[in-house]
């Protein structure tokens, strides 16, 4: 069994909710963050949810390939909806999925937005930015906490939409007892240390939910961005 937690906010300097978080069922969770002009992003986010929702209503078992083959579905999805409504062009989404079968966790991912284990309260990102500064910090010029307030924080190198090519990063690992996954957007990460995300998840719930408490804190931390989280708790 699992206790799972959604939350998300357009955050106080936004016109727009961009982000969709979404529980598909069968222990199946998608987040996807939007980007572009003329509410593109929104609509973005949107197709690829939806895409993956009906991709993985036609299958009976999913693994990595199956995951890969719905997001890269929502690439086709998008790039059609653009190539109908040239009003659309330049929107795009990230896509971060995971589902549980059998005690193992596959996951898919592409873009800024990331999958995080907390395994005795110790946080690890399971997911790698897909952007300039992850970049730079794999390569050394830069440290991590450098990477949050770097000037081109926001500048992602890969998301859905954009390209008919995409490369979608796959994995998979088993799963123990008491675990705790998180999907979220950059909007919580850009303001967030691991220890406050850690701090907040392991806070004693007194019947609140935790991703919201998570949004909220966000918030308070001065995130311009929309905000978003799904917490997945294991038994």
């Amino acid at each position: 069994m699992a206790e799972v937690y959604l939350a998300t906010d357009i955050g106080p300097r936004r016109e727009l909710n961009e982000d969709v978080v979404a529980n598909l069922g069968h222990e199946t969770y998608v987040i996807a963050d939007g980007m572009g002009g003329y509410a593109a992003g929104e609509v973005a986010s949107r197709i690829l949810a939806d895409t993956v929702r009906d991709v993985l209503a036609e299958e009976s078992s999913f693994d990595e390939k199956v995951l890969k083959k719905a997001i890269l579905c929502g690439n086709d999805a998008i790039l059609k909806k653009v190539h109908e409504n040239p009003k659309y062009s330049g929107m795009g989404t990230t896509a971060t999925i995971f589902h549980r079968e059998n005690s193992v966790i596959v996951w898919a991912h592409v873009g800024d937005s990331r999958l995080y284990l907390l395994r005795n309260q110790m946080l690890k990102q399971i997911t790698r930015d897909h952007s300039l500064v992850s970049d730079l910090v794999a390569n050394g010029s830069i440290t991590q906490e450098e990477a949050r307030f770097h000037p081109k924080r926001n500048v992602i190198t890969r998301a859905v939409g954009v390209e008919a090519e995409l490369d979608v990063d796959t994995g998979a690992f088993s799963t123990m007892e008491r675990d705790i996954l998180m999907l979220c957007s950059d909007g919580l990460t850009a303001v967030l240390s691991d220890e406050d995300i850690c701090d907040m998840i392991l806070m004693p719930p007194g019947g609140e939910n935790v991703a919201e408490r998570l949004v909220r804190k966000a918030i308070e931390a001065g995130s311009h961005d929309n905000i978003s989280a799904i917490v997945v708790k294991y038994d």
